[in-house]
């Protein structure tokens, strides 16, 4: 049934207006981040974590994923302050098992303790956890072939965590178009910035449990059911049974063509009304996505500018900060805990 145009503004406006009221402000007290914080304490600090990324994605490029994914989950809970990395204690829930976070399924944990441990040996007490996972996500990027882009540091570590606001704020699945604007505007990020940063699915994979009701649902629709489509999605229903519980946990990569290269093929995916999540296609097929069709077309079309975008959202997820980690924060010493 076709939409009345009016019908699809009236309904963006009030996302609009319900997200200019609760984006959380953004105090002009807050340090600013620069390139250089760590210019005298720990001049090595972006050659390390480099240099630790390139072993870590060579032995496995599925390591430059779990990373990037990592960094964005991190920076949608109280901004990116390190929270996602805590473990859960007596004192403390942490974030890991939330329901957003996949109970429990996100990886590169390891990743960011081998890295700090290095970090800690060469300058102990200096570099956050939130820096170094903001440093990792970059690098993780460049090296399955991504854009390059500087990374302002100088953030602190929360002692808190909140797997309420996890769940709250991070994207789901089989999230609307309308839920997703309204997630990322919360964040202070826009439309243009959702779209980029959701290319970053060109790498990764997706458990079963979070694109079934995708291929049970309208995937034929969306993909019209040519020769080729009918066959993906025949795979697809081969790893993933529609019965739940049953195989919740079989992967499979998000990008079909290129799953372990950092390129546009993510948007041509949306093209063809393929992609696996179902927020990911919303993108291209929903029937309030004027603008979000209009870049994905374009993202498609010019990689250069899809790069390009991509690098400057990455800056802005990356400034979201925790105005109280900078006042009460700290330097964690191991990333999955509070220092005692």
């Amino acid at each position: 049934m076709a939409v009345h145009p009016s019908l699809i503004t009236l309904q963006c406006f009030i996302v609009l207006a319900c997200i200019s009221i609760f984006i959380p402000s953004v105090s002009a007290s807050d340090p600013a981040l620069t390139l250089d914080y760590y210019k005298s304490t720990c001049p090595n600090v972006f050659d390390i974590v480099r240099k630790e990324m390139e072993c870590l994605v060579l032995s496995d490029p599925r390591n430059a994923a779990f990373v990037l994914r990592l960094h964005f989950h991190d920076c949608f809970v109280q901004g990116c302050d390190g929270s996602i990395l805590l473990d859960d204690t007596i004192d403390l829930q942490g974030e890991k098992k939330a329901s957003t976070n996949g109970l429990n399924s996100l990886k590169g944990f390891r990743i960011i303790d081998k890295i700090k441990n290095k970090l800690e040996s060469e300058c102990p007490g200096i570099v956050s956890c939130a820096d170094l996972l903001t440093i990792a996500a970059r690098d993780a990027v460049i090296l399955v072939g991504g854009p390059y882009w500087d990374v302002p540091v100088g953030r602190k570590d929360s002692k808190t965590a909140n797997p309420d606001l996890a769940n709250q704020n991070i994207p789901t699945a089989n999230e609307g178009l309308l839920g997703l604007i309204s997630k990322f505007l919360y964040q202070g990020l826009s439309v243009t910035d959702m779209v980029a940063l959701s290319g970053a699915h060109t790498i990764g994979m997706a458990r079963c449990e979070n694109f079934r009701a995708r291929i049970y649902g309208d995937f034929g629709a969306t993909s019209g059911m040519n020769p080729l489509s009918d066959s993906y999605l025949s795979e697809l229903k081969s790893v993933c049974p529609a019965i739940s519980g049953s195989g919740d946990n079989n992967v499979t990569a998000m990008d079909n063509v290129t799953p372990d290269l950092f390129d546009n093929s993510f948007y041509h995916t949306l093209l063809r009304g393929e992609g696996l999540l179902n927020s990911d296609q919303e993108l291209y097929s929903s029937v309030f996505g004027i603008e979000t069709r209009k870049l994905v077309d374009k993202y498609a079309t010019d990689p250069a500018a899809f790069f390009s975008q991509f690098s400057d959202s990455m800056v802005k997820l990356g400034n979201i900060t925790n105005s109280d980690s900078f006042v009460n924060g700290e330097v964690r010493k191991n990333c999955r805990f509070v220092n005692t």
